[in-house]
């Protein structure tokens, strides 16, 4: 045990655990808050759609050869999400099939374009690091923390701002149509909000496992509690300590931080499982 909080104090010394560790703990919290609503209205696929979208217009960003990949990731996983979310209703193919086929594409793509123009002599290396997460979270600079941190400060703002709107279209859409409430702009804004998600998250856990993020915090919950505020609450509360020990289990056993977190958020969710079972 003493050789355990040893090798996390030294680990501690270094800038880019903490850095790993802010990011994770926020990126966890954002996707957690989100995570409840997508669950409830039958989209807690599209994070592996969406984080699918990233990677091929990631794929795109590397190989012209920009400095920031975010002048293109973001926008297109923004308007992905808005066509799945929002447009979703009102076309021929819907909710699965319109996520399975823009994952599988985008997918296919990104991994076909890096293939055709390499940008360094690893391309199974950097697929397997986009795709996993295995050290982009540990690589992150100054940077990217602080445009974490106000990504993250802003999808709460947004989420606490207009938490009754959220609700109200999450459990009953047709009925806050008909108390007034404009349904169709929150899906747009919940849309968004889901974007800026999946594109932080890749970092930290990569492209195929950013279902679990989103997922197992809310799912989890559910085994517990009841009410949406207390699901949401706790859900935040089981994402944000599965990534910091899934963190921190990295770094002490030396596994994928990705893996890792996802491994920690499955474990907690048989917890809660147990715990819901013996309550009932």
């Amino acid at each position: 045990m003493s050789e355990i909080f040893e090798k996390l104090s030294v680990s501690f010394g270094y800038s880019f655990v903490i850095y790993a560790l802010v990011a994770g703990v926020l990126i966890a919290l954002c996707s957690s808050l989100m995570g409840v609503t997508l669950v409830l209205k039958r989209f807690s696929f599209i994070g592996d759609g969406l984080s699918h979208v990233a990677f091929g217009a990631m794929a795109v960003a590397a190989v012209t050869g920009l400095t920031n990949n975010m002048l293109i990731v973001m926008p297109v996983t923004i308007l992905s999400a808005i066509l799945l979310l929002a447009g979703g209703k009102n076309r021929k193919i819907k909710g699965d099939a319109a996520i399975a086929m823009i994952s599988v594409g985008s997918l296919a793509f990104g991994y076909m374009i890096m293939n055709l123009f390499p940008t360094s002599g690893n391309v199974s290396g950097d697929v397997c690091s986009t795709l996993f997460g295995s050290t982009s979270i540990l690589t992150l600079s100054t940077l990217d923390v602080w445009l974490c941190v106000g990504l993250s400060i802003l999808v709460v703002a947004v989420f606490v701002l207009f938490y009754n709107k959220i609700f109200s279209v999450t459990f009953d859409e047709s009925f806050a149509r008909a108390t007034g409430t404009n349904a169709r702009a929150y899906n747009l804004l919940i849309a968004v909000i889901i974007a800026v998600i999946i594109v932080l998250a890749m970092n930290l856990v990569g492209s195929l496992l950013i279902s679990a993020l989103v997922i197992f915090p809310a799912l989890s919950a559910m085994r517990v509690f009841k009410s949406f505020k207390s699901v949401t609450i706790c859900s935040a509360l089981f994402s944000v300590i599965c990534a910091a020990l899934g963190i921190l289990v990295s770094i002490v056993a030396g596994t994928p931080v990705g893996s890792t977190i996802v491994a920690v958020d499955v474990l907690g969710f048989f917890i809660f499982w147990i715990i819901g079972a013996l309550r009932r």
